[in-house]
């Protein structure tokens, strides 16, 4: 199983459109911090724009573009003018709010939504990828795959046209797109660092195989070094090239989002789940998921249980 199947098949991400924006210049969306099992998400359909954040210079984004928000961070889209925006009027349309201006100037449509992650840690997601991601799908010379250019005409068509069932489809369909856009992203010239990038080195997969299918074994870099072919010394190297991390850190995560999840959807005690994903004593066990999670395993299954599941 590839890296991204991995992922998506430990942390399943769905998706939800919130507001279709139909909009003429002067306009402008700010959007606040994301909640804590969130990642705001914008396809920028026609039209030009540019999106703004705290994490990097402003972008230019062209139609058939995708921008999302893995830290969560608030941001601001808008037409470039440096005008005030249009007023706004807004109304709901099959469980979707509509957002139209008076705008005189060029237009723009613009789906805005999230994508919703389950209830586990977010480490191993938030923190391996970047904190802006922004996937040029339709823009002359793109490579990006022909599917993801299908998929937004298709999101597009249902969110506009309403038909019966549009919703629930939109939703759906707003969840593939994260995958297919971390796919493109993970599979262009320059990925950027994180998971993404360590997606793009074929030698370091029996490693990232091998803490998938078995976190819980005592796992040394020697050892992940063999399954490699390589040096501890070359492995170490090759892996903070790609990600900027060790690869204990990764096996970290691993097991604290399998944790995070046997917590919060099984029945087994603190220590069996402690001792499944490798820790010898159930002591060891809690003092790692606090210092990793913020919380006590205890205190993790009783949130991840009362909070509403999107999943």
């Amino acid at each position: 199983m590839d890296l991204l199947s991995r992922l998506l098949a430990m942390m399943p991400v769905t998706g939800r459109l919130d507001v279709r924006c139909h909009f003429g210049a002067p306009w402008r969306i700010d959007e606040p911090g994301a909640q804590a099992r969130e990642i705001r998400y914008h396809v920028l359909l026609s039209g030009r724009a540019i999106v703004e954040d705290a994490h990097g210079a402003p972008v230019a984004l062209h139609g058939g573009d995708i921008v999302l928000f893995p830290s969560g961070s608030a941001h601001v889209l808008h037409d470039g003018s440096g005008t005030a925006p249009a007023a706004v009027d807004s109304h709901m349309a099959n469980g979707v709010t509509v957002a139209t201006n008076a705008g005189a100037g060029a237009s723009a449509d613009v789906l805005c939504g999230r994508f919703l992650l389950p209830a586990v840690p977010q480490h191993l997601l938030r923190d391996n990828l970047p904190a802006r991601l922004v996937v040029h799908s339709a823009r002359e010379g793109s490579a990006a795959p022909e599917r993801l250019v299908r998929l937004i005409a298709l999101l597009r068509d249902e969110a506009y046209e309403a038909a019966p069932g549009s919703e629930s489809l939109v939703n759906h369909l707003s969840g593939a797109l994260f995958a297919l856009t971390l796919r493109y992203a993970s599979a262009g010239d320059a990925p950027p660092r994180g998971l993404l990038a360590l997606a793009q080195r074929p030698r370091l997969q029996p490693a990232i195989d091998a803490m998938f299918e078995a976190p819980g074994k005592p796992w040394t870099l020697p050892e992940l070094a063999e399954l490699c072919h390589m040096s501890r010394a070359t492995f170490a190297r090759h892996f903070d090239e790609a990600i900027g991390r060790s690869a204990a850190d990764v096996l970290t995560d691993i097991r604290m989002t399998l944790a995070g999840r046997m917590l919060a959807q099984g029945n087994q005690s603190v220590a069996e789940i402690g001792e499944f994903v490798g820790y010898q004593s159930d002591a060891a066990f809690q003092r790692g998921f606090k210092r990793h999670v913020g919380m006590t395993p205890a205190q993790w299954r009783s949130v991840a249980r009362e909070s509403p599941s999107d999943t």
